[in-house]
């Protein structure tokens, strides 16, 4: 009977709790839905032109652009499987290696479908300053016409540069059903299956969609026609997107908002069993550093495809993604060795975690001065949270989900407001849409900047983790959150799956 009630609730929730969000503002009948820090969704046609004997054809987009975001949506889901999950996998004890890998897997697909049915439409509508509209883009209608074989369109930074908005929804599915992935890291070896189906249906509702519309909603550039129309134009935008909150590819959006929910899952299921006490080394380090290899060649698609076009923004950020990871993997390395003595494998292909992570937020959004900085710091950083920060928390995070991805998310998107500066070699941002015209060095204050950041990271800290208490409490009353003793002495690839990862 538990296990039917932790079925229904499952499914209940994908029914149930995402129709109570978004309802009171339908969306604008002709608006399609906006797209990230990276573009917002634009009419699904063009602007009405002046009368003339020949109206001007709607853009359409261009091949290299599509050609490049299929391709940055492909690399993307390489980052969760098989990426993450080796990733992972190598860093715990063999007993439990299939079910993290099961555990990624079935997430990745799980949020992927939930994605499709009400998440885009929840995250990338047009709402109110924390929802989209459930309706307008309910299992993704409108987004093609069978009978007319037409195609909606999202739009990019540029005007008059649509991509098709199919391309945009698998982009940014990738990233929903990583940020959802990352979370497992905390409470791996221990944790019920189910509690995990349930807790990711109730997390992403709540914390992921809200969090994706806040920080990445906005009209588009194309919605910005005439200089009377730009306050009213970005009222319609998400909160912090409102407040002129810089995210580039995800440092709140994907890793504050996952490493703190980690560690309150961590906190709420409780320490393995023996910890602190036995041996809880990883069981396949090869397997780690060849995860963290692949989310190394993975994170061009998922930063450089942030800028959805084949252009300079992308390629600012495809550099400062490849120097910032490489200068973490070695301040990494260096403050090991000088801090344990002696560099390791696990450390390394942490420090290259670390520096992705930071550099996420700031990798179309700062020059190459920014990436040298965030990327060491980065390192330096990080190998603090998972050391020291994490002896002060007191908390099992088994796969340091928090002393990585939060802190390297908040250090990167703090670190973003300063190096965006013209002065430091950032791109600085536009004064606003309409005009396209850019902050000077003049103008740019790097504290005020500083400050917008730290009042984002503020909100998405605090949402998470009252959303993922929630999440893990209700996951708690319908199927409880661990296994027991016996079963996590043994080990969750036999208990939980009824295989194991090696048959010696």
């Amino acid at each position: 009977m538990k296990k039917l009630l932790a079925i229904l609730a499952l499914f209940g929730a994908v029914g149930w709790c995402a129709p109570t969000m978004a309802q009171d503002k339908p969306a604008a009948p002709a608006a399609a839905p906006a797209a990230p820090a990276a573009a917002a969704a634009a009419p699904a046609a063009a602007p009405a032109a002046a009368p003339s004997a020949t109206p001007t054809p709607a853009p359409t987009p261009n091949k290299g652009d599509v050609a490049w975001m299929l391709t940055s949506t492909a690399l993307v889901l390489m980052m969760s499987v098989p990426a993450l999950a080796l990733f992972y996998g190598g860093l715990v004890r063999s007993k439990n290696m299939l079910s993290v890998l099961m555990q990624v897997f079935v997430t990745f697909s799980l949020i992927t479908v939930i994605w499709c049915i009400y998440g885009y439409s929840l995250a990338f509508t047009e709402g109110n300053a924390y929802f989209g509209s459930l309706t307008d883009r309910l299992f993704l209608k409108g987004t093609f016409d069978s009978i007319k074989g037409e195609f909606s369109m999202a739009a990019t930074f540029s005007k008059g540069t649509p991509l098709y908005e199919l391309v945009y929804v698998a982009f940014q599915a990738t990233f929903a059903a990583i940020t959802c992935c990352l979370i497992l890291g905390a409470v791996v070896e221990r944790i019920k299956f189910s509690a995990v189906l349930i807790f990711m249906v109730l997390w992403f509702t709540f914390s992921y969609a809200p969090v994706a519309h806040m920080v990445w909603f906005w009209p588009g550039p194309d919605a910005y026609t005439a200089a009377n129309v730009v306050d009213a134009t970005n009222a319609k935008a998400g909160l912090l997107w409102q407040w002129g909150a810089l995210d580039f590819a995800g440092g709140t959006v994907v890793h504050i908002n996952s490493g703190v929910a980690g560690l309150v899952g961590a906190y709420l299921v409780g320490k393995r069993v023996g910890y602190g006490k036995e041996a809880m080394a990883p069981h396949n380090v090869t397997m780690t550093m060849i995860g963290a290899a692949l989310l190394w060649v993975g994170w061009f698609g998922f930063n450089a495809g942030s800028a959805l076009e084949a252009n300079g923004s992308a390629a600012l950020a495809f550099m400062n993604t490849y120097l910032a990871t490489a200068c973490a993997v070695l301040s990494w390395m260096f403050g090991e060795w000088v801090f344990k003595g002696k560099p390791s494998m696990v450390g390394a292909a942490s420090g290259a975690v670390a520096g992705l992570v930071a550099i996420t937020p700031a990798a179309g959004n700062v020059g190459i001065p920014g990436a040298f900085v965030i990327g060491t710091a980065a390192g330096l950083v990080c190998l603090w949270g998972v050391n020291g920060l994490k002896k002060l928390l007191g908390a099992d995070d088994a796969l340091d989900v928090f002393g990585v991805h939060a802190v390297g998310g908040i250090l990167g998107a703090l670190l973003t407001g300063v190096f965006n500066s013209p002065t430091l070699g950032g791109p600085s941002f536009p004064v606003d849409w309409f005009t396209g015209k850019i902050t000077t060095a003049a103008e740019y204050s790097i504290w005020g900047q500083f400050l917008i950041q730290a009042k984002a990271v503020g909100v998405v800290f605090v949402w998470t983790a009252v959303v993922a208490f929630i999440s893990f409490k209700i996951a708690d009353l319908l199927v409880g959150l661990r296994v027991t003793e016996e079963e996590e002495r043994e080990g969750l690839d036999i208990n939980s799956h009824g295989e194991t990862a090696y048959r010696m």
